[in-house]
């Protein structure tokens, strides 16, 4: 005889068989389950709000400008008062990014002479302030030496890659920094000053690097502003992907406005010599920073370091200026005199 089981349903006790989740029943005490998934929400919406929303450039802008003003300000307060003391910056500055690349370039294993090319960093430019640029040359040449002579007495193991690496260090950032120093050397003032400038009277190619030098703060400083705001179409999406058309336009606009006053009121050119330097240097501030992008993509790095709030690190900073500033001197020999 079958004894005949009763149905599952709500008077049998039994749960039906793939049922699902249970939910409480309205008016029901919280299930420990439906209070911690109220907590985590709770905890997620407090983090959104307080965590401030990431820029569109991914920097700290205002940190950005601040520590731009500041380094362009000890700039140019060497160059006005002291100009041994803008020397020791720029060499100073040009040493701090060789070593970052330095770094940089142990992640893909090539170590570079790192010696030879650290005293050609400080012979270069200092030979471009006491001997022009036959001096900056025979320096970079004699630093280049140096690396190939260091690295024969080392492994041999990756020896191409290094003095390769070690070369193209020398060129990419003390002979370029070099370029900054030469308008000290061309001053008409001999032998260069170790003190202040003569009378206190600053030169006239003196002036003219510090319009280049104002014309890359603009550039930067406009393009990151405008880029940060507007920005929606990639100039280089494989190399660097938040460098926009509208940022560029930014710093051509802000460039201009700058060189044009500077020209005028510093140099007593005219207007459109400062458009014609200012759209030289933001092509060449662009080429450079694209350049050291596209070093850092090969690397894989976002940063060379990160020492320079805003910037990342000094070559972050300088990356501009050394393709700007051999321009600047090569347009300016280039423009009729005065």
């Amino acid at each position: 005889m079958t004894v005949p089981q009763p149905e599952a349903g709500p008077q049998s006790g039994h749960e039906p068989e793939h049922a699902g989740p249970v939910r409480d029943a309205p008016g029901a005490p919280i299930s420990r389950r439906a209070r911690r998934d109220a907590d985590d929400a709770e905890k997620a919406a407090a983090a959104a709000v307080a965590t401030p929303p990431t820029p569109r450039a991914g920097r700290n802008l205002p940190a950005a400008i601040v520590v731009g003003l500041v380094l362009l300000a000890a700039v140019l307060a060497g160059l006005f008062l002291w100009p041994m003391g803008f020397v020791c910056v720029a060499t100073a500055a040009g040493v701090l990014g060789v070593w970052e690349v330095f770094r940089a370039l142990q992640t893909r294993k090539t170590t570079i002479p790192i010696v030879p090319v650290l005293v050609g960093s400080v012979a270069i430019p200092f030979s471009a302030f006491f001997g022009g640029p036959e001096a900056q040359l025979f320096a970079l040449v004699a630093a280049s030496a140096a690396v190939l002579l260091w690295q024969s007495l080392e492994s041999a193991h990756g020896a191409v890659n290094n003095v390769i690496g070690g070369v193209f260090v020398l060129l990419w950032i003390p002979f370029f920094v070099g370029f900054s120093v030469l308008p000290l050397h061309d001053s008409g003032v001999s032998p260069p000053p170790l003190g202040v400038w003569p009378g206190l009277a600053v030169p006239h190619s003196v002036l003219q690097l510090i319009v280049t030098l104002l014309l890359v703060f603009a550039n930067d400083t406009f393009g990151y502003i405008v880029g940060a705001s507007i920005g929606r179409h990639p100039m280089a999406p494989k190399i660097s992907p938040k460098k926009s058309w509208e940022g560029f336009a930014g710093s051509v606009a802000g460039a201009v406005v700058i060189g044009v006053l500077g020209t005028v009121f510093l140099l007593g050119r005219p207007w459109w010599v400062g458009v014609v330097l200012a759209v030289a240097m933001v092509g060449a501030a662009t080429a450079g920073d694209l350049a050291e992008s596209m070093v850092k993509r090969e690397l894989g790095i976002k940063d060379m370091s990160s020492i320079l709030p805003g910037h990342g690190g000094m070559m972050d900073r300088l990356d501009s200026i050394l393709f700007g500033v051999p321009v600047a001197y090569v347009v300016f020999s280039l423009l009729p005199a005065a």
